[in-house]
């Protein structure tokens, strides 16, 4: 119980920022389109990425610095790149997004979408491939099995809670000015995690 607990920890330190995957699940929750799908598809990208790291990947990585320092440079252009992207948003946003503004979003589009920024997010990797991992993988095999349980448990409830819990927010949303908000707020975010994936650059490079 007590691995369990800690993949649970790791995993919620981990997870809870408003990233790329949750910024987008956050919007599809109050928008109420295709919020299962969505969370699914996510909570099954964990499901591999965090068995891959757990069970022996990510300890082999942490143990190449060069593919740590390509995935978060990886990383670093993908944050800033996103999190500019939010800041043009914010100030293009010509109204509240309503439920009728995504009616047309078919099922196909939207999971290509969250496969994208579940899969071409280095971030995510970083996450729960290489710290995820590195942490997890140096347990016994019983310890691991343990550990990760504690990890997806924590994915599984956050995923559907942002997904489904995101309904009731949908009130303040019909605002302009709430959207703007959570642009700006996605933007600093992705920007913060951004220059701290490049401070992990510089220190990997000084090891290289």
């Amino acid at each position: 119980m007590e691995h369990f607990i800690q993949g649970l920890i790791v995993c919620f330190g981990l997870i809870v920022s408003i990233g790329a995957q949750n910024a987008f699940l956050l919007k599809q929750g109050i928008l109420k389109q295709h919020v299962f799908a969505v969370a699914l598809l996510c909570f099954l990208g964990d499901v591999l990425l965090m068995t891959i790291g757990v069970l022996g990947l990510g300890e082999l990585i942490s143990q190449l610095p060069w593919v740590s320092f390509l995935l978060a440079i990886l990383g670093v252009v993908f944050l800033f790149t996103y999190g500019s992207q939010s800041f043009i948003s914010m100030f293009k946003q010509s109204g509240a997004l309503k439920e009728s503004d995504s009616s047309a979003t078919s099922l196909k589009r939207t999971l290509m979408i969250t496969f994208a920024i579940t899969f071409l997010n280095p971030h995510v990797y970083i996450d729960t491939v290489v710290i995820l991992g590195a942490i997890g993988g140096k347990l016994a095999l019983a310890e691991k099995w343990m550990f990760l349980a504690g990890a997806l448990t924590c994915s599984l409830i956050w995923f559907f809670g942002v997904g489904y819990g995101a309904g009731f927010l949908a009130p303040y949303f019909a605002r302009r000015r709430v959207w703007q908000i959570l642009d700006f707020i996605t933007g600093v975010i992705m920007y913060a995690i951004a220059i701290s994936l490049a401070i992990f650059v510089v220190g990997l490079f000084e090891k290289l």
